[in-house]
């Protein structure tokens, strides 16, 4: 099966997809379509580390 390619999307589709995206309220597919189409990390797959410092500067002082 050949594979589509997006040439435009329509703005005012795209900006209320990414209002229900912030809000979680996306079927998965539309989800996923948002991610790969603006290159997004997916929501709750962030990669950040926890500080580990906050809890250990009270204890110094």
């Amino acid at each position: 099966m050949k594979r589509r390619v997006i040439h435009w999307v329509n703005t005012p589709v795209l900006t209320e997809a990414l209002v229900r995206y912030e809000k979680g309220q996306l079927p998965l597919s539309m989800k996923l379509w948002v991610e790969k189409l603006l290159e997004i990390t997916p929501l709750g797959n962030c990669q950040s580390k926890p500080d580990s410092t906050i809890g250990s500067e009270s204890a110094n002082q």
